[in-house]
């Protein structure tokens, strides 16, 4: 069923489809805290009727989210022996989380009605002020849910995409704090301070308790971060819209089948065309 954007969208809170003074007072605040720490918190972004909404349309597809449980490392690469016992590589955690993969959000339905919302787009791209700004090309994962249950936590990591926009749309009963360590390997894979992070001796790391509706801003590229584990039966669910700086890129193979439970040809034939050297 086709969803009216306009109504799911706090726009008199939030007029990012005309510009003006409003927006730009909102630019300002969102520039600034992404200068700051690499995330900006947009509150109350949905409106109450937008929440329902989403929320109604994860429970449909809920059952279609990809369950993994593993054991990673912050990067998701095999471990090194020849690497020291103490290095962040060498580091891996438990993880369960669940994924709904981008193909079961029909265009028109609530999740991609608002990411085709006009001016959705150009909102976010001035709020990262990046001119190579592209949507991800990857039809696993451009427009995703991220789902969570009791007991489940996405431990230490960086993200694939160079920018992450995530809309809260149901907490947990409780946990699921984000924790992050902000711009932690800019310029350089910086694995001291990743150790002392992973070692619960860093003094860089914030916590954030988003609310639903809530649209954040993230350089999790960058940022090493993690969700704290979860109590009680309701679901965690957080949409999640990437942008990359290069068009068509796609995930790698071994990162698409680890978070979704398949890969498409298009993942294999755009394989290593990753524009920076940074781990996966």
């Amino acid at each position: 069923m086709t969803q009216d954007a306009s109504q799911m969208i706090n726009l008199s809170l939030y007029p990012i489809h005309r510009h003006g003074p409003e927006r730009d007072a909102v630019l300002e605040r969102v520039r600034a805290d992404l200068a700051e720490d690499g995330c900006a918190v947009i509150k109350r972004f949905l409106t109450p009727a937008g929440i329902a909404a989403l929320t109604a349309e994860a429970d449909a597809v809920a059952e279609k989210g990809h369950r993994s449980f593993s054991r990673t490392n912050p990067y998701f690469t095999q471990d090194d022996p020849a690497l020291p016992e103490d290095d962040p590589r060498r580091q891996f955690y438990d993880r369960s989380n669940a994924f709904i993969p981008a193909d079961n959000f029909a265009k028109g339905a609530p999740l991609r009605s608002i990411y085709d919302f006009p001016g959705f787009d150009d909102f976010i791209r001035d709020c990262l002020q990046e001119e190579a700004f592209f949507r991800y090309a990857d039809p696993l994962a451009d427009v995703i849910v991220n789902m969570a249950e009791a007991g489940n936590g996405f431990p230490w990591h960086f993200d694939t995409n160079n920018f992450t926009v995530t809309l809260a749309i149901q907490n947990a009963e409780s946990g699921g704090a984000f924790e992050y360590a902000p711009g932690i390997r800019e310029g350089d894979e910086n694995f001291e301070e990743v150790a002392r992070v992973l070692a619960g001796s860093s003094d860089r790391v914030k916590v954030l308790e988003l609310e639903p509706g809530d649209l954040q801003l993230f350089r999790g590229r960058y940022s090493l971060h993690r969700v704290a584990p979860l109590e009680g039966a309701r679901r965690r669910y957080v949409a999640i819209f990437s942008y990359v700086q290069e068009p068509g890129m796609v995930g790698a193979p071994e990162r698409t089948m680890q978070l979704y439970g398949r890969t498409l040809p298009i993942h294999h034939e755009r394989a290593g065309q990753r524009g920076d050297a940074y781990i996966d």
